[in-house]
């Protein structure tokens, strides 16, 4: 219990060390293993009316680590994400709810309990309110996160707040990397889909492309998130806070990743993004690549029977440019193009992928992943 001593010599003798002990045990069982020993003794002196550990000055974000104990602060609302409910060990519902705010320092996660969660569904907390915050510091999922109980301070404020979150840049993006933010604009978007969850539940997913001046990556959302992708449309500019990334499996490319720590928002920044065109002779098979030429020819639409006994299309065309010639493959709707193109006409076919093709010369597909603008 060396971890809690620091808190209870901050209570001044206004309880016994084993009474103290006693009620911090009970605490961590009464949330269910939801808070470690430190955040349950925080949350017994908070009980005991004692929450001044010595931290009388308002804080900055950029200042709070995992030791700093009991924080106050004053930050914007930038995230509300659903509030959740689950069940304690006494039999009991608890209720627990996130939010990201953002002073001129930084940004960082606050979880919100019981009560104060409520205020997360009734839609009482709004993104761009500035508010006087109490709480204490734990060691979280993606990071450190301030608690606020029943007796922390959450309330809004009208000093004003100016919120600044750091974004990365879409090429600094790796494999594995969490908590997340970036800014990007929104090139394309797709339907929202429908799957069956392993747990027999339904769930959703949409898959949005969004660039920056440093390139373009792909964004699926699940679930709820999925949803929000009704209120985007094209040459939008976004920001994505918390999400993470992860290598695809079927072409190893990184992809971003919002789940429901996660959440995707229209901003009124300006993002540029201008599309980065292969020349034809440099392509090379398992990538893929966005070229830009003359359509210099044209095949014909043939339908075929998939493996599972559904009817897909596919169709050829030819696009040149100063550097060579190459065939391209449109699968699916794609097929139907070329009942539009005629020769010399140009075409951009973005993000297609590449592959060696009869007698071993390389020729791109374009796939559900492919975007082809006639010019």
């Amino acid at each position: 219990m060396d971890e809690i001593n620091d808190i209870y010599e901050k209570l001044g003798g206004v309880i016994s060390k084993e009474d103290f002990t006693s009620k911090v045990e009970e605490k961590v069982e009464q949330m269910s293993g939801l808070c470690d020993t430190r955040t349950a003794a925080m949350l017994v002196a908070h009980d005991l009316g004692v929450s001044d550990t010595g931290e009388n000055q308002l804080q900055k974000i950029s200042g709070i680590t995992p030791n700093s104990g009991n924080v106050k602060f004053i930050a914007k609302i930038m995230s509300v994400f659903p509030a959740k409910e689950f069940n304690r060990n006494d039999g009991t519902i608890g209720r627990v709810a996130n939010v990201v705010v953002a002073d001129e320092t930084g940004s960082i996660r606050l979880t919100l309990w019981d009560d104060r969660a409520d205020l997360a569904k009734t839609g009482d907390i709004e993104i761009g309110q500035n508010y006087q915050i109490a709480g204490y510091v734990k060691e979280g999922y993606s990071g450190i996160e301030i608690n606020i109980g029943n007796n922390g301070v959450f309330c809004e404020t009208d000093e004003k707040v100016e919120a600044h979150i750091d974004s990365k840049k879409i090429k600094d993006i790796k494999s594995g990397m969490g908590d997340l933010n970036i800014r990007g604009r929104i090139l394309d978007i797709s339907d929202i889909k429908t799957f069956n969850k392993k747990d027999g539940g339904a769930g959703k997913v949409a898959n949005v492309l969004i660039g920056d001046e440093t390139g373009k990556i792909r964004v699926t959302l699940w679930d709820e998130t999925a949803d929000l992708t009704k209120e985007l449309q094209i040459d939008n500019t976004v920001e994505i806070i918390n999400g993470y990334a992860r290598e695809n499996n079927f072409n190893q490319q990184v992809e971003m990743q919002v789940g429901n720590r996660s959440t995707i928002r229209k901003i009124e920044d300006e993002v540029v993004y201008k599309e980065n065109f292969t020349p034809i002779s440099d392509i090379v098979p398992g990538e893929s690549y966005s070229v830009a030429g003359q359509v210099s020819g044209l095949g014909e639409i043939r339908e075929f029977n998939r493996d599972d006994g559904t009817v897909n299309m596919v169709s050829n065309i030819y696009v040149s440019d100063d550097t060579g010639r190459i065939r391209v493959a449109l699968w699916g709707d794609h097929a139907l193009l070329v009942d539009q193109l005629d020769i010399d006409m140009a075409v951009e076919i973005i993000d297609a992928f590449s592959k060696s093709g009869f007698n071993d010369e390389v020729e791109l597909s374009a796939g559900n992943r492919t975007r082809i603008m006639i010019r």
